[in-house]
């Protein structure tokens, strides 16, 4: 009984630590407040500056934009990799994943100032362009889809492709009709991955962004240093709707997960 409830106790300090300032921040941003400490009247303002500041509008689906296209780019590359390196001879396969682990440890900053250096000093790309910046989300983004789509293709049973090929199929329409289905949540996950990397970021947007272009993380920092008050709250109303947003599809992924697994169990 004890121990069940230290465990209890446990967990629910580490939740408080995880959310309680984001509840805070939450609760602030339906306030006429101005600064964290000083609860005032409630209202929608941060909300209707979010939603209405052309800037902010901007700066939010610029992001999202960016994040997409990386996404769907650095799935496209981890995928194939894992795939290649699964289909590969052992000491190749061996290479693949240790050169994929390189970006996954090294860190951000280190990867943006040399995204920056290699492609505009060394190639002479322009910064202006947002060549450097897709490159280096795309960098960030797909070691982590293919540490998401392995553990699916080691669970697949590899002698269907070769079944498949014994019957007459190419090896493209036995990779598309045979192999991608089988991998589809490995895919997905990744996909889910790279978005929130990619809005995550901080460190190589900084370093390979155009300078008339800000992502949701440089325009907060940016804020911080002297931007408006109003711009400020109403990034506390972004806050608040990134993770309302972020818990209502953890919730429709686990209710789906949970449906799945109910009819796996009844057949």
């Amino acid at each position: 009984m004890m121990k069940k409830l230290a465990k209890g106790i446990l967990l629910g300090a580490v939740l408080l630590f995880l959310y309680l300032p984001i509840l805070i921040l939450a609760v602030y941003s339906f306030t006429n407040a101005t600064n964290i400490g000083v609860i005032r009247g409630f209202s929608f303002h941060n909300y209707v500056t979010l939603f209405t500041t052309p800037e902010l509008i901007q700066m939010i689906l610029g992001t999202l934009t960016l994040a997409i296209v990386s996404a769907l780019l650095a799935t496209i590359l981890g995928t194939m990799g894992a795939i290649g390196a699964f289909y590969s001879k052992k000491g190749m396969a061996s290479a693949i994943s240790t050169m994929n682990q390189v970006p996954v440890v090294n860190a951000d900053v280190v990867t943006g100032f040399s995204i920056c250096i290699l492609l505009v000093v060394v190639f002479g790309v322009s910064k202006d362009t947002y060549i450097p910046l897709v490159i280096g989300h795309v960098t960030l983004c797909a070691p982590f889809v293919y540490l998401s789509v392995m553990p699916k293709i080691k669970q697949m049973d590899s002698s269907i492709y070769e079944a498949a090929l014994d019957l007459g199929a190419t090896p493209f329409t036995a990779l598309w009709k045979i192999v991608i289905p089988q991998i589809i949540p490995g895919i997905v996950s990744g996909f889910g991955l790279a978005i929130t990397l990619s809005l995550d970021d901080y460190f190589i947007a900084t370093y390979t962004k155009p300078a008339t272009f800000d992502t949701i993380s440089t325009y907060v920092v940016n804020a911080t240093k002297g931007a408006q008050t109003t711009i400020k709250t109403a990034l506390w109303a972004l806050s608040t709707v990134i993770f309302l947003v972020v818990v209502l599809i953890v919730t429709l992924v686990n209710v789906q997960a949970g449906k799945a697994e109910t009819e796996r169990s009844v057949l």
